[in-house]
């Protein structure tokens, strides 16, 4: 474990997975905890796949390949490549192992910096080889609810930074989309009010194109909380459904789940990236504490 610390915040990094663990102002804790009670995890990182392909298979050149839920790189060990107070960084990269079930060699590094009351999380991914590197990186970060009660209904709500109407497509069937369906985000004057139930219908809000690049977090009495600013171009929103759980997530993508029955190339799937041989995709996502 390693730890970043200023001032404002203390946050806490594992190799395993290069997962953040904890961020922490004062005594106060922003992070879900990883009860698996709810929901083991607290902020994986989705590689080299965003949510679920297919009847768990998918194909590159023909060839047929297993993939479980937003890849593998969640539950490997990373490299440590450098660490000081304020700032550490993790490699993970292609082997044996992982080229038997997704065939394309890369490097993949995580970093974590801290400035004030802003974490940046940073994702750089190089093509090692001489052929093109297709993938998918997500985020998965889960935060706690600040007014959480077990017999209480308000969680506090959301603002984004465009205040017009948002759409989004919905999981439907083998953990894929409806990609054909648009429904609107039940939002009013710009609020989208998180409750116990918000998400029972519904399990994900998957918002594409762009529409939004930041999530503001409130608590029940209009006190900011935090927030998520990035540049990915697919935004997923998440919390348990049916479970009263007491954190939501907010999950930048460069990615997507399949569509509902897609069967075609992995280099052809919705919200793919793609890396010519020696090219390197960087980019930040950042959480800022209230």
């Amino acid at each position: 474990m390693e730890i970043l610390k200023n001032d404002i915040l203390s946050v806490e990094v594992s190799g395993h997975g290069a997962e953040l663990q904890s961020i922490r102002k004062g005594e106060v804790e922003y992070l879900w905890y990883g009860d698996p009670a709810y929901w083991g995890r607290r902020s994986p990182v989705l590689f080299p796949i965003v949510g679920s392909v297919w009847d768990a298979r998918y194909r590159v050149n023909g060839k047929e390949y297993g993939l479980g839920q937003h890849g593998f790189a969640r539950d490997m060990d990373f490299t440590l490549v450098s660490a000081s107070d304020t700032e550490v960084r993790y490699r993970l990269e292609s082997s044996e192992e992982t080229l038997a079930k997704y065939p394309y060699p890369f490097v993949l590094e995580i970093a974590y910096r801290l400035r004030g009351n802003e974490l940046d999380v940073i994702w750089e991914v190089t093509n090692p080889a001489s052929e093109d590197l297709h993938f998918q990186i997500g985020a998965h970060p889960a935060f706690l609810y600040p007014d959480y009660g077990k017999e209480s209904s308000g969680r506090g709500h959301f603002t984004f930074d465009k205040t017009g109407d948002l759409e989004c497509v919905r999981l439907a069937d083998k953990g894929c989309v409806d990609a054909s369906t648009r429904y609107p985000l039940p939002m009013k004057d710009g609020i989208l009010k998180l409750e116990r139930d918000t998400f029972d219908p519904v399990n994900t809000f998957v918002l594409e194109d762009s529409q939004v690049r930041e999530v503001n977090m409130f608590k029940e009495d209009g006190t900011p909380w935090l927030s998520v600013r990035f540049d990915a171009p697919v935004l997923g929103i998440w919390s348990p459904p049916g479970m009263n759980a007491p954190f939501i997530c907010i999950e930048p993508w460069y990615g997507r789940c399949d569509r509902m029955g897609y069967e075609g190339e992995y280099k052809d799937k919705d919200w793919m990236n793609t890396l010519a041989p020696g090219e390197k995709f960087s980019s930040v996502y950042t959480i800022v504490i209230a």
